[in-house]
C-alpha cells in the first residue's frame, strides 16, 4: 500500500456514505469521516479501545479524517457493528466509521506520526500494566497532563437517582475503580473516585466528562481531584472501598460484594454491557412504571433503553442483539475438586434459568455456562463476578460462543456437560413470579421457604450445620411459617449452604427453596 494512499478516500461525499456505510468487506483498518479538528490522538484511539487492541492510526487532519488499525478483523466488525446504529461523538460531533480499502496501514515513513505513536504506546503500556513507558511517555510528551487518579464527579439534572453502584459500573470501563464516595453538597450530588493509576483517570475523564448517564439527565462534569487518596472508612451505598471487603458498614447495612449490586433494589434495573468509548456509550434509559420509555436522545449515553415489563417486573433489553455480549458465560478460576455442572446450575440459576452448562473436559477450572437470554446473563456477571467459591475468587464474563454444544454421541465427556433446558427448578419461567422482585447479591444470610409445618427450627438448623456451615442466627417469619431467615457464618458459607440444600426434600412433598436474603437477622 503506497504511504499516501489512506488519503484519498474522499471525505466530501457524506451523503453517498450515510446513505451505505459499509461498502467495503470488512478489514481491521477503519476510515473514520468528520473528526474535530482539535481531536487529539489519543481520544481517537480510546473509540477503538473497548472492542480490542489499536495497533496504527493515521490522522488526517486537514480532511478531518483518520484510519484506526485493528488488531484483528473481528475486532473491527464488532466495532463497526456497534457503532452503526449508535454514533460516536467526538466533543460533541458526530463520526461516522466504516471500513477501509486497505488491509493495513503502512505509516513508517510518513512526517507527523510521532505523537500518534506515542498514543499508541501509552495505550498498551496502560492495558499490558507497563507504567514505567506511561509514565515516560507522559513526562517527555506531555500527552498526559500530570494529573493524579482521583476524580471529582458532579451530577447535574439528577431526574434519577444515581447510586454508588451505577457510577463503578460506568467508571470501571476504564480501568481498575479503587475507591468511591458519593455526598451531597451545596444541593449537588457529588462523588470522589479513585483509580488505580492515573492514566485511567485521563481516559475517564476524556470520555465521560460532558455525558449524560440517563437520556437528557444525569449529566456528569468531571475535574481532577487535589486530593492525591481516597480515605474510606465504611463500605456501604455511600463509600466504597473496593480493595477491603473487611471494612465496616457503619450504618447498619451489610457492606456489598464488590460485584455491582442492582442499581435500584427491587426494579432489578439491569445495565447492558458498557463499552464506554469515547463521547458515547449506550443508553441507560429506563422506565418509571411500566410502559414508560424514556425516548433515546442522541449525546445521552446511548440509545438502549432498559424496560420493566408489567405486570411481572422482568428486565428486557430492546435490541439486545446490538449489545457486545451474549447469552453464554465463560466462568474461570473454579475449584476442579469442588465444582460440578449442578452446583453452577444451582448457583446461577439464582439470577436467571440455566439452560445448559459445559466444565471443560481439559481445564477444569472453566465453565460455560448457557442462560435464557442477555439480560439475564448481564445479571449473573454483576452479581457473581468475584465472588468467593470453594476457597477461590470466582471470575464471569461473556463468552465468545453464542451456545453451548451438547457432546457428540459416543464422545467422552465424563458427565461434564449438562442439558437444564427443561429443568422444573428454573426460578424465572413463570410470568409475574415474585422471584423477579427476589433477586439480591449474595450474602451470609439465605431466606427460606417451602417448609412444611413439622419442621422444627433445630431440625434447619441441624440441616445446615451439616453441610459444614455455623448457624449464628435462625428466625421464622412471625405470619409465615413457612419461611424463615438463617444467618451463617460468611458469604461463602451461605452460597455453598444454597448449592447443597436448596430444592432439599424435607418430607411431606416439600421441597426447601432458597434463596439470598437483603435481610439481616
Amino acid at each position: 500500500m503506497n504511504n499516501s494512499t489512506p488519503g484519498r478516500d474522499n471525505g466530501n461525499d457524506k451523503k453517498k456514505f450515510k446513505g451505505d456505510r459499509s461498502p467495503c468487506s470488512p478489514s481491521r483498518v477503519l476510515h473514520l469521516r468528520q473528526i474535530p479538528s482539535d481531536a487529539t490522538e489519543a481520544e481517537v484511539i480510546s473509540l477503538g479501545l473497548p472492542f480490542g487492541k489499536v495497533t496504527n492510526l493515521l490522522m488526517l487532519k486537514g480532511k478531518s479524517q483518520a484510519f484506526l488499525e485493528m488488531a484483528s478483523e473481528e475486532d473491527a466488525v464488532t466495532m463497526v457493528n456497534y457503532y452503526t446504529p449508535a454514533t460516536p461523538h467526538l466533543r460533541s460531533q458526530p463520526v461516522y466509521i466504516q471500513y477501509s480499502n486497505h488491509r493495513e496501514l503502512k505509516t513508517d515513513n510518513l512526517p507527523n506520526q510521532a505523537r500518534a505513536q506515542a498514543a499508541l504506546q501509552a495505550v498498551n503500556a496502560m492495558q499490558s500494566g507497563s507504567l514505567a513507558i506511561t509514565s515516560a511517555l507522559a513526562a517527555e510528551g506531555g500527552l498526559f497532563p500530570g494529573q493524579g487518579s482521583v476524580l471529582r464527579i458532579i451530577i447535574e439534572n439528577l431526574f434519577y437517582p444515581v447510586t454508588l453502584d451505577v457510577l463503578y459500573q460506568i467508571f470501571s470501563k476504564f480501568g481498575s475503580v479503587l475507591k468511591i464516595i458519593t455526598f451531597t453538597k451545596n444541593n449537588q450530588f457529588q462523588a470522589l473516585l479513585q483509580y488505580a493509576d492515573p492514566i485511567n483517570a485521563y481516559y475517564a475523564k476524556m470520555a465521560l466528562d460532558g455525558q449524560s448517564i440517563y437520556t437528557a439527565c444525569c449529566t456528569l462534569h468531571i475535574d481532577f481531584s487535589k486530593l492525591t487518596s481516597l480515605k474510606v472508612k465504611y463500605n456501604n451505598d455511600k463509600s466504597r472501598d473496593f480493595t477491603r471487603l473487611d471494612l465496616p458498614s457503619g450504618d447498619g447495612q451489610l457492606p456489598l460484594e464488590p460485584s455491582i449490586a442492582s442499581a435500584f433494589g427491587t426494579q432489578n434495573i439491569i445495565f447492558p454491557p458498557y463499552p464506554g468509548a469515547a463521547g458515547f456509550a449506550p443508553a441507560m434509559g429506563f422506565a418509571q412504571g411500566a410502559g414508560l420509555s424514556v425516548p433515546a436522545l442522541p449525546g445521552g449515553l446511548g440509545s438502549l433503553t432498559v424496560t420493566a415489563c408489567a405486570p411481572s417486573g422482568q428486565m428486557t433489553l430492546p435490541g439486545v442483539t446490538g449489545v457486545p455480549g451474549n447469552s453464554v458465560l465463560l466462568v474461570s478460576n473454579l475449584n476442579p475438586e469442588a465444582i460440578t455442572p449442578r452446583g453452577l446450575f444451582i448457583l446461577f440459576g439464582v439470577y436467571g434459568d440455566v439452560h445448559r452448562v459445559k466444565i471443560m473436559f481439559k481445564k477444569k477450572e472453566n465453565a460455560l455456562i448457557q442462560m435464557a437470554d442477555a439480560t439475564q446473563a448481564q445479571l449473573a456477571i454483576s452479581y457473581l463476578n468475584g465472588q468467593r467459591l470453594y476457597g477461590r475468587v470466582l471470575r464471569a464474563t461473556f463468552s465468545k460462543h453464542q451456545i453451548v454444544q451438547l457432546p457428540r454421541e459416543g464422545q467422552e465427556d465424563q458427565g461434564l456437560t449438562k442439558d437444564y433446558s427443561n429443568s422444573p427448578l428454573h426460578r424465572f419461567k413463570k410470568p409475574g413470579s415474585k422471584n423477579y422482585q427476589n433477586i439480591f447479591p449474595p450474602s451470609a444470610t439465605l431466606h427460606l421457604s417451602n417448609i412444611p409445618p413439622s419442621v422444627t427450627v433445630d431440625d434447619l438448623k441441624n440441616l445446615f450445620t451439616s453441610t459444614g456451615s455455623t448457624v449464628k442466627a435462625f428466625r421464622f417469619f412471625q405470619k409465615d411459617c413457612k419461611m424463615a431467615l438463617i444467618q451463617l457464618g460468611s458469604v461463602e458459607e451461605a452460597v455453598h449452604a444454597l448449592i447443597e440444600l436448596h430444592n432439599h426434600d424435607l418430607g411431606e412433598n416439600h421441597h426447601l427453596r432458597v434463596s439470598f436474603s437483603k435481610s439481616t437477622i
